[in-house]
């Protein structure tokens, strides 16, 4: 797929989401290196709009698009989460929510919304358009 060496994950911060995602990002974004940013329940805190949060995870995945030049940007909810429970079809659509306010920042990247399943499994529910035609569509 693409040559790129950094990506970003916007990731609630419990350690069971961490591994899943990494194996999805590096296999289907084909990455070295992850940076993450991590807050109990990020994708409730993006969807739900609280403009502080919201601008505090902004600025550090500026640095990491900047920096390092990420060209993906992973936005994950999971399973069992302790800060937002509730069901999967809610997450997802937090996730496709937080995955829209993220491309709105305009960074030059593709946006992922990523959901962990009850297997421990991450799976793609939304993507951005393109940033470089070097990516591919995935198919969710």
């Amino acid at each position: 797929m693409s040559s790129a060496t950094f990506a970003t994950t916007i990731n609630c911060i419990d350690g069971r989401a961490h591994l899943p995602v990494r194996k999805w990002m590096q296999e289907k974004l084909d990455v070295q290196y992850i940076d993450r940013i991590t807050e109990p329940g990020v994708d409730k805190i993006l969807a739900e709009s609280n403009a502080a949060a919201i601008e505090a995870i902004r600025e550090k995945v500026s640095i990491s698009v900047n920096a390092h030049h990420s060209r993906f940007i992973t936005v994950v909810g999971h399973h069992d989460c302790a800060a937002n429970p509730g069901e999967e079809a809610m997450h997802q659509q937090q996730i496709r929510h937080a995955a829209a306010i993220v491309a709105s920042w305009g960074l030059p990247a593709t946006v992922f919304g990523l959901w962990v399943n009850d297997q421990w499994q991450a799976e793609l529910i939304c993507q951005t358009e393109t940033v470089d035609q070097s990516v591919k569509q995935l198919e969710p």
